[in-house]
């Protein structure tokens, strides 16, 4: 999952993807290889007896738990998240990218038969899963896992012995990732994630994957990794029980005729009554169905949003999160763009702009961690670097046409 809108760190379900240095050989070495931090020994022993007391079994235990030792580096990590501070059209931009779109589409024909599965199944719209699929792993791209992943359980380990806060929230995960083991669905080596624990596709943490996840692909156990197919249909599960997806709707539309955002729902036919009508003129399919006007910027587009919508706000409470997860899967499924632009916003760079961008960020000495078009925490980085150094303000990150002119100026 995203990080929500507020640039504080958020722990609920997913962290940010963050790159992190490979800690699996903790796995394996004996306690004597390592100078263990002082306390953590004591705090192991203590938290063997929890977890053998909630059933994990001894074996268990002993395989993933008596010679680890804690992955310090996730402090730093929940300490020094790179903060920003986009605005809600660069937000969206950088997660409606021409990439994800094109990347989408092909996701699609590739998997169609297991998305259609889906849609029977639980009656979640094929865009909707492909968005969250790729905005979470980039449609599970190998590089991702490989890269940005470190093992879960000596940064769970760490987080339950020593985080600053929420350390019983970290010392449930850890034995819920225990009991996953336990159910013999995956192994210690891998279970990789996030520096806080989310895992695989759709990046789970483990009370996910332990109490929502399903055997979509009927292979004897539940895995966010390998093949797609237990991770979006768990995933759909997830949006329907925890989120209460409605079968047959659509997340929302863009309109016009709303000037202040409103919690007060009403149906699509009463919202057309008082002059709130769809931005592309085109009638609404279910008029008696409810939802709620929403205008995240004074003078930008505004937004009729249904339950589905907040389907997807479960998954990341943040309402951008959600409108950019809602857009780019109409976006994937031959949707146009916002026809209202934001209020001092610019169109998103097409994926050999942004290409172009990060090849001569590279060559003028920032590195951008490849020339691939995704935008990702070291593009970012390097735009922001650049800027500070010649002068665009704000440093923001933002690597959009400006940044992309003053490149080609050779700036």
């Amino acid at each position: 999952m995203e990080p929500s809108d507020s640039p504080a760190p958020f722990f609920t379900r997913r962290a940010i993807l963050c790159v992190g240095a490979g800690v699996g050989i903790l796995l394996a070495q004996p306690i004597a290889a390592f100078a263990l931090p002082a306390g953590f020994e004591r705090w192991r022993e203590g938290f063997r007896a929890r977890a053998l007391a909630k059933g994990v079994s001894e074996a268990t235990w002993n395989r993933a738990m008596a010679h680890i030792a804690p992955d310090m580096t996730v402090f730093k990590e929940m300490d020094d998240q790179p903060e920003f501070n986009e605005q809600i059209w660069q937000y969206i931009n950088r997660r409606v990218s021409d990439w994800r779109i094109i990347a989408g589409k092909q996701a699609l024909r590739k998997h169609e038969a297991l998305f259609a599965r889906i849609e029977h199944d639980f009656g979640v719209e094929r865009g909707t899963l492909l968005a969250l699929w790729g905005v979470e792993s980039a449609y599970g791209d190998p590089q991702v896992q490989r890269n940005h992943m470190r093992p879960v359980f000596p940064a769970l380990a760490a987080l339950a012995w020593n985080a600053p806060r929420r350390r019983a929230y970290w010392d449930s995960e850890l034995i819920n990732a225990l009991k996953i083991v336990d159910r013999g669905w995956s192994t210690p080596e891998e279970m990789r994630g996030s520096w806080a624990g989310a895992m695989g596709h759709t990046q789970w943490m483990p009370e996910v994957w332990l109490h929502v996840g399903i055997d979509y692909d009927r292979d004897g156990k539940v895995s966010p990794f390998g093949k797609p197919d237990d991770a979006l249909g768990s995933t759909a599960r997830f949006l329907v029980d925890r989120g209460k997806y409605h079968r047959g709707e659509h997340w929302g539309y863009e309109v016009r005729g709303g000037s202040a955002s409103s919690n007060h729902s009403r149906s699509y036919a009463e919202w057309s009554n008082v002059g709130v009508t769809r931005a592309d003129g085109k009638p609404f399919p279910q008029p008696h169905a409810g939802a709620k006007l929403w205008v995240p910027v004074e003078g930008g587009p505004a937004f009729l949003l249904g339950p589905n919508f907040y389907a997807v706000r479960s998954y990341n409470p943040s309402m951008n999160y959600a409108l950019a997860i809602c857009h780019l899967g109409d976006r994937i499924l031959g949707g146009s763009p916002f026809i209202q632009p934001f209020p001092g916003s610019e169109r998103a760079l097409t994926l050999a702009e942004v290409q172009e961008m990060q090849t001569r960020l590279t060559k003028a000495g920032f590195d951008t961690g490849g020339t691939d078009g995704r935008v990702g925490n070291d593009t970012m980085t390097a735009v922001r670097d650049y800027q500070t150094k010649v002068g665009i303000s704000p440093a923001d990150g933002y690597g959009g046409l400006q940044v992309l002119a003053r490149l080609r100026q050779g700036g």
